[in-house]
């Protein structure tokens, strides 16, 4: 039974990642459309960011309420019927009406899944799991891209990623009497009073906690978006093939998370995060050194693989760090700092660039990579974890 809820678990993480790509791919075919400027994507997203930031936070409340099961199938619901009614909106308006369910529920469903994997299930399940979100995210562009090319249109492309979170909802509404097996769940989950934002923050490490994903975040969502540019601007690397590495850089963190998943096998959640950390420092300090522009297509790579198990393994290590009873609430905040992180940092250089120079985007990463490392050892420290 514990195997066919992990391949249900596996599943709905794929899902996860199957919407998370899909305006970016089909904005371009979208915006003309509804009359509106190519900026307008930015407003959505901040519609969808803002949901989830709030939903994250309430995650606690509404798992011990409900249990990680039913919030786990009312929040894929809420994403399908939003997916749906972005195939079927006809106006800008609609788009964003449909982006706050969109948000909801996936912060909730995030914050839910993510703890009851920490809870239950060993480190490299967490480490594959994560990857299986990168698979999603990989395949939901290019089913937007066969709805385009067979000329289903960009609705059709949603209306496809809809009807798979449909049948994923009846699925995890199906699988609920698996999710009521462990009593771990039941009773470390479920009880105690429900904490308020001052009070989580009041919790020792906490705060470290949080500023720790805040900036991986920063660093992965900063790399991803502006890579590109920094290595053509910057490093006289050709469009086309800075445009290849930069998606080489995804590749990176969804395939470090497979083999994350067997180096837990042997290394503890601090030993991996450590790992990822120096290998970012590598990937870095390749933009950095004049070695020419291979070096610096090599570093992207580098920074992907180092981001693969930090994630993860945050996530994996806070029930250890924090109790099994506060690590719903915790990993909500994370959640929340995670997507405060994904929206301001990244627009952040993007000022930086334009009214300085993009030449600062490896010391811009820097700076961020080693405020993450001392609030990691921090938060080690404040746990008494740091072995």
């Amino acid at each position: 039974m514990v195997h066919l809820l992990l391949a249900v678990i596996y599943i709905s993480f794929i899902s996860l990642g199957l919407p998370d790509a899909l305006l970016g791919s089909a904005w371009p075919s979208m915006y003309g459309q509804f009359g509106v400027p190519v900026s307008y994507a930015g407003i959505i997203s901040m519609i969808i960011a803002i949901g989830t930031v709030i939903s994250s936070l309430q995650s606690d409340r509404l798992t011990r309420k409900l249990g990680a099961g039913k919030v786990t199938a009312i929040s894929v619901g809420m994403t399908a019927a939003a997916i749906f009614g972005f195939s079927v909106s006809h106006s800008f308006w609609m788009l964003c009406l449909w982006a706050v369910p969109y948000g909801l529920g996936a912060g909730s469903v995030d914050a839910a899944l993510n703890n009851y994997v920490a809870l239950h299930f060993a480190s490299r399940h967490m480490s594959w799991l994560h990857c299986m979100w990168g698979v999603g995210a990989s395949i939901g562009p290019y089913i937007m891209g066969y709805a385009l090319t067979g000329g289903g249109g960009w609705n059709m492309g949603y209306r496809y990623i809809a009807m798979l979170q449909i049948v994923l909802t009846v699925v995890l509404f199906l699988s609920l009497p698996l999710w009521k097996t462990s009593t771990r769940d039941e009773t470390e989950t479920g009880t105690g009073p429900v904490l308020s934002l001052g009070q989580i923050l009041r919790i020792p490490g906490a705060k470290e906690v949080m500023v720790t994903f805040f900036c991986y975040c920063a660093v992965e969502q900063t790399t991803g978006l502006w890579a590109s540019s920094y290595l053509v601007l910057q490093k006289g690397v050709s469009a086309e093939t800075a445009a290849s590495f930069a998606s080489l850089f995804f590749i990176g963190i969804t395939a470090g998370r497979a083999m994350s998943g067997f180096l837990t096998i042997k290394l503890n959640d601090t030993q991996m995060i450590r790992l990822g950390q120096g290998i970012i420092v590598v990937g870095v300090a390749a933009f950095l050194l004049p070695l020419g522009e291979y070096a610096a297509l090599v570093g992207l790579i580098l920074i992907g693989l180092g981001c693969a198990p930090i994630y993860p393994c945050i996530i994996h290590s806070t029930p250890d760090h924090f109790g099994a009873d506060k690590s719903q609430a915790i990993i909500g905040v994370q959640m929340a700092s995670a997507y405060v992180g994904t929206c301001l940092m990244p627009p952040l250089f993007g000022l930086i660039a334009n009214h300085i120079t993009v030449s600062l985007f490896p010391f811009y990463l820097l700076i961020i990579l080693i405020l993450m490392i001392l609030m990691h050892e921090a938060l080690l420290k404040n746990s008494g974890k740091g072995v």
